[in-house]
């Protein structure tokens, strides 16, 4: 069976099942998954579809692409649906099998050459460091076109972690769990990830350096002069 975004109307006789799974826990979901229950996929894709299509369009930067990339990620949920543990997190399980298969796809596009990964960059929201100060001074319609220019320095892992942190909202020890690696990792691609956008932000729209650094730019040009 592969599953669909797009649902069909439950027969009378699938009725009362559907009842059934709709006042479920996400944990009592999955477990009726991991038992076949058909209906079970389909309540799962109606509740989870609209963050994890926003989640791939995030790292993505393109609709269609998320589309598939979630559609993907129900079609391996099913089949590794006897792997799911009631002991785990709900959406640490469902979120990891989306956010590699959205890795896949950025490599896949990469080894292709075809980069156009636009992000909300307007999430770098004004927190400590200075590139988020920096960044977070950028008006929201600007900044889905200057991102665009910038997101191809950051690697496939960078992106998802920023976009799990900065977006998603998520904590340091979710992600971690997500992509399987220690909170250091997770740290660590957070912390390079903003250096790479806040130098290549300087470098190529320098009108949005912080105000004294204009300035003394301008000061050592009019000295020069």
């Amino acid at each position: 069976m592969r599953p669909r975004l797009v649902h069909s109307q439950p027969t009378p006789r699938g009725a009362e099942s559907a009842v059934r799974l709709q006042q479920a826990s996400d944990v009592e979901l999955l477990c009726a998954l991991r038992r076949g229950e058909e209906a079970a996929l389909d309540e799962l894709i109606e509740r989870k579809s609209r963050a994890l299509l926003g989640l791939a369009h995030r790292v993505l930067g393109d609709r269609e692409e998320a589309r598939d990339v979630v559609q993907m990620a129900f079609v391996r949920i099913w089949e590794h649906r006897e792997r799911f543990d009631e002991r785990w997190s709900p959406n640490t399980w469902i979120y990891r099998i989306t956010t590699n298969l959205a890795i896949d796809h950025l490599r896949a596009r990469r080894s292709r050459e075809r980069q156009q990964e636009p992000l909300q960059l307007h999430v770098l929201r004004q927190q400590e460091g200075g590139a988020r100060r920096l960044l977070g001074d950028l008006r929201e319609r600007e900044v889905q076109a200057i991102f665009a220019s910038l997101a191809g320095g950051l690697t496939e892992k960078q992106r998802v972690v920023f976009v799990l942190r900065e977006i998603e909202g998520l904590s340091t020890v979710e992600i971690a769990r997500i992509l399987g690696c220690k909170e250091s990792t997770v740290r660590n691609h957070l912390f390079n990830g903003r250096q790479v956008l806040q130098r290549a932000l300087l470098e190529r729209y320098p009108e949005y350096a912080p105000s004294s650094r204009r300035d003394e730019t301008d000061g050592a040009e009019g000295d020069g002069a």
